[in-house]
């Protein structure tokens, strides 16, 4: 499956959910390749060079928490998913962001941790 196919059919699944798409980790070849499907694709979001394919997202949980999980672009499935508590600060969630990125980069890669 193409990854622009695949791009459109996780954002379908996750918008359904109540999940917002917060952030991209592409590849240079990836970005090559949604840009040419369509010009608006990634306008709206933030785009972060990665060795690896994924896509942020989020949305309100239980008890004023908010859930993010990063999904891998990919048929296979993986997520790695976590939630923030309200009084959490943004570098606090951000230190636990990148973690997640290196667990995700790690297993792509099939390093162990």
């Amino acid at each position: 499956m193409k990854k622009l196919d695949l791009y459109g059919e996780l954002l379908t699944t996750y918008h359904r959910h109540g999940w917002q798409l917060r952030a991209l980790l592409l590849t240079p070849e990836t970005i090559t390749e949604l840009k040419r499907g369509e010009d608006d694709l990634l306008q709206s979001v933030m785009i972060k060079d990665s060795p690896v394919d994924a896509l942020w997202f989020s949305r309100p949980s239980h008890e004023q928490r908010e859930a993010w999980e990063l999904r891998l672009l990919s048929e296979t499935q993986y997520a790695l998913f976590e939630t923030f508590e309200a009084d959490e600060t943004e570098e606090q969630r951000e230190e636990m962001r990148q973690e997640m990125e290196a667990r995700l980069r790690d297993y792509v890669t099939g390093r162990s941790g």
